[in-house]
């Protein structure tokens, strides 16, 4: 595990790939609205798609923690590459961690050999955003299997080579009993329903499309969706989200500090600004402490002998991992509109060095990733039984 003191060779690749590459072509992806091509082929070649497969399988068994700060380090240059690889890695643990059958373990070790690209599709029209119910279903004739969800927002979908699908378990089930089905594109006809022209967050590239699909049996993932959810995916994407969110706002910090010493030089003395600046400075340091002591503590959970399970099924586990996401996602925007008041008109324009445009406008999505408004309402109903002890 990554430490202050200690920092993997990996982590090392990464802020290099970040800095060389994400950095250099974050412009062009955000105006054409395109894939991060760059940086993920990036990644890919140094194997990092796999960063989380076991070493027994050939990939790097790399940390939470790790993994968080490696999007922290992409969010940085290039927030549409940080939420591709962040959003890759949720599906990759979401295998790992639950795929506990023989086309599973085989199919992580073509993951390692072959940096597959895995798309999520959780949200459906008709469901009101809720990743815990589903109206398409699993239908099954013999040893074949098939299922047609209307995805209003596939990620990354044309880029990926695997579609990661929550549905309902089979017809007869309640609507909330879901299943992972894990199908590679070949296995698919992919109808689009919308197009991608988003404010920010444009090179994640996330239409909604009619996806049909025909699958073996094995390729559901074998855990109970309630344990995928609350002990992984759940806790991936809230801590690994608001990495690539803490790395949008230490940017927008950097350039605006940026402009507060150029500004101090000109006049000799320090500017009114500043005082703001370290309104902001405050801010992404409390944000920073939030997202890693998280992604700390989830890793420090994992190392128990029961891997934290009853900690993890437990509500002061969702209440805290909730806060984490509602505080991280109102944070980067708070800290990008804070930049952009100290940077004034030069932040304001897409042709300055101390641009937050881009910034903004990326950190305006994490409040719409699950809905801020759904996440209070589920807390709310937590808080009914909830005991404010630490874990």
């Amino acid at each position: 595990m990554t430490t202050s003191s200690t920092i993997s060779p990996q982590l090392e690749t990464v802020r290099r790939i970040a800095r060389d590459v994400a950095g250099p072509f974050a412009v062009s992806v955000d105006r054409e609205g395109r894939f991060p091509q760059e940086a993920i082929s990036a990644l890919q070649s140094e194997k990092l798609l796999s960063a989380y497969v076991p070493t027994r399988l050939g990939g790097l068994g790399l940390s939470v923690t790790e993994l968080s700060l490696m999007c922290e380090a992409l969010g940085q240059r290039c927030a549409s590459a940080a939420m591709v690889f962040a959003m890759h890695q949720v599906q990759v643990a979401c295998v790992a961690r639950h795929g506990r059958n023989e086309f599973f373990q085989n199919y992580m070790t073509d993951l390692v050999r072959d940096q597959r690209l895995i798309a999520s599709v959780t949200s459906e029209a008709g469901v009101g955003g809720s990743v815990r119910t589903s109206i398409c279903n699993i239908e099954r004739s013999g040893d074949a299997c098939s299922v047609r969800k209307d995805g209003t927002v596939v990620s990354y979908g044309e880029a990926a080579d695997d579609l990661l699908m929550t549905v309902r378990r089979t017809s007869e089930a309640v609507a909330s009993d879901q299943a992972l089905v894990l199908v590679a594109k070949s296995q698919c006809d992919l109808i689009p329903t919308s197009s991608w022209d988003s404010m920010g967050m444009r090179g994640t590239c996330s239409p909604g499309y009619i996806v049909n699909a025909r699958f073996k049996p094995d390729q559901i993932v074998p855990d109970p969706f309630a344990d995928i959810n609350a002990h992984t995916m759940v806790p991936w994407a809230h801590i690994l989200w608001s990495s690539a969110w803490l790395g949008i706002a230490t940017d927008a910090v950097t350039r605006a500090r940026s402009f507060v010493k150029d500004t101090a030089k000109k006049l000799g003395a320090t500017p009114p600004t500043a005082a703001r600046l370290s309104e902001a400075s405050a801010l992404l340091q409390l944000m920073r402490a939030q997202v890693r002591e998280r992604a700390q503590h989830y890793d420090q959970l994992l190392a128990r002998p029961d891997g934290g399970a009853d900690v993890l099924s437990s509500v002061p586990f969702a209440v805290q991992l909730n806060h984490l996401k509602l505080n991280a996602s109102e944070l980067v925007a708070e800290i990008c509109t804070k930049a952009l008041r100290i940077t004034g008109m030069t932040g304001y324009r897409n042709d300055s060095p101390y641009s937050v445009t881009r910034h903004l406008r990326d950190a305006h999505s994490a409040a719409l990733m699950i809905g801020n408004e759904r996440i209070h309402a589920a807390n709310g109903a937590l808080h009914l039984v909830y005991k404010d002890e630490a874990l």
